[in-house]
């Protein structure tokens, strides 16, 4: 919140934006505001479908490529509690549309396309996970 209010006093624009032509209020005015008024509710999130929907419709998302964000954070668990779990492997996101591909390619060489069960099985793995912090993960190599 106090970085939001640094970058509305020094740029002009978002003041123009916001209305803001007088002094910036306080940064524990805003943080008030948003416990008081939003804290139990869902409108950012509202406004992050609303945006999001709004560049879907205008066609400046595509999913043909997925960047992540790969930072390193630190977890607060013991890499010598965990207990061992057999779990599913994740299938891949787009993997009905990476058949349809597969089967569409094939028949354009004279394949047979592949038959739909080949895709529908579920492989599991053994994964080990945290007793202190079970929502960390294990960085392996090589994986």
């Amino acid at each position: 919140m106090r970085q939001t209010i640094k970058e509305i006093e020094t740029n002009v624009a978002y003041r123009w934006f916001l209305g803001l032509h007088a002094e910036v209020p306080h940064f524990s005015t805003f943080g008030k505001t948003y416990v008081r008024r939003f804290a139990d509710t869902d409108l950012f999130e509202q406004i992050f479908y609303k945006v999001l929907n709004e560049v879907t419709n205008r066609e400046l998302l595509s999913p043909d490529h997925v960047f992540i964000d790969s930072i390193h954070v630190k977890a607060s668990a013991n890499k010598r509690k965990f207990e061992k779990k057999v779990v599913r492997k994740e299938t891949r996101a787009y993997e009905k549309r990476l058949q349809e591909e597969l089967n569409l390619d094939r028949g354009k060489n004279g394949k047979k396309p592949f038959p739909p069960k080949k895709f529908d099985k579920e492989e599991y793995k053994e994964s080990k996970e945290s007793t202190t912090d079970p929502e960390s993960g294990y960085y392996v190599k090589d994986e």
